[in-house]
């Protein structure tokens, strides 16, 4: 066991895109792997669980395919990511993981004895998937299926479904495992409903490109230690960029998750994140926004 100082080194980001069927998620998925890997699609690998849709889109480029047949556990899925990293893939895209959850609900309704505690022996199953995508080695890119969501509301002692939104297939919190979660409509604009990037959060809808992966690979390969070590790790460089993002931030949620992402240089940038968090208080006029101290931005 040791002691060290943080340090944000390189990172292969886990992502996810959530969209109802005919958004794009396929596409969005493969342009923003072209991004990640500087154009090159061979260095690209899809699962593929929607019955040869990946190969819909071989006019991009020549990305790899691995098609998985029914049923989909989650060790078909496990040996496909295992397969992707051996052949040396750069960025490995998921299309889609919603179909895995829709195994596991079957296999749970067909295992005997209690409901409540026959999920002890599912989730075990999903962990070894989930651990399986946050250790890999590469870029992953996981697509989800979202479906209509309903609630039930009292309505003259009745109770009436309503409509509340889309929701995705998986589960509950699934998205609190990948760093940035992307969410398209049917008229494939987008929008981050999870972005500890800080890249996405707030800004207004867009259209998914290559550039957006490129954007994000700039973000994975930005190393930031509080010394300073080697060619390209000069800290007065990392901090000159912070301070750029800081001002870039549009909101208090922007900026609150970009003091959180970097705690190690809050002490040398907490004048910056003030100025900037007083900024937008008077820009958006929410005086009940306020700074008790250095560490509750």
């Amino acid at each position: 066991m040791k002691l060290r100082q943080s340090q944000r080194k390189k990172a292969k980001i886990k992502m996810a895109l959530q969209a109802p069927s005919g958004a794009g998620k396929t596409m969005s998925a493969l342009l923003i792997a072209k991004g990640l890997c500087n154009g090159d699609l061979s260095r690209v690998a899809i699962i593929d669980t929607e019955n040869g849709s990946a190969d819909l889109y071989a006019h991009l480029g020549n990305y790899n395919v691995v098609s998985l047949r029914p049923p989909f556990t989650p060790d078909q899925y496990i040996q496909a990511i295992g397969v992707c990293e051996e052949a040396g893939m750069e960025v490995i895209i998921i299309d889609s993981i919603s179909h895995c959850w829709d195994y596991l609900l079957d296999y749970h309704s067909s295992l005997a004895g209690n409901s409540f505690t026959n999920w002890s022996k599912i989730k075990p199953l999903e962990k070894a998937l989930i651990d399986k995508i946050l250790q890999c080695g590469a870029h992953v890119i996981s697509t989800m299926r979202t479906k209509q969501d309903y609630v039930l509301n009292q309505k003259d002692g009745k109770f009436i479904p309503e409509k509340v939104g889309l929701k995705a297939i998986q589960r509950d919190g699934m998205d609190y495992e990948f760093t940035l979660v992307l969410d398209i409509d049917i008229k494939h604009f987008c929008v981050a409903s999870k972005d500890r990037t800080g890249l996405f959060m707030d800004k207004p809808q867009f259209l998914i490109t290559s550039e957006t992966g490129t954007k994000i690979l700039e973000w994975c390969n930005q190393e930031f230690s509080y010394g300073g070590s080697g060619p390209g790790e000069s800290k007065g460089a990392h901090l000159d960029q912070l301070i750029q993002r800081i001002n870039d931030c549009q909101s208090i949620t922007a900026l609150r998750e970009l003091y959180r992402c970097f705690p190690e240089h809050r002490d040398l940038l907490q004048e910056h994140f003030e100025s900037k968090k007083n900024q937008l208080i008077k820009v958006n006029n929410q005086n009940q926004y306020s700074l008790n101290g250095k560490s509750n931005l």
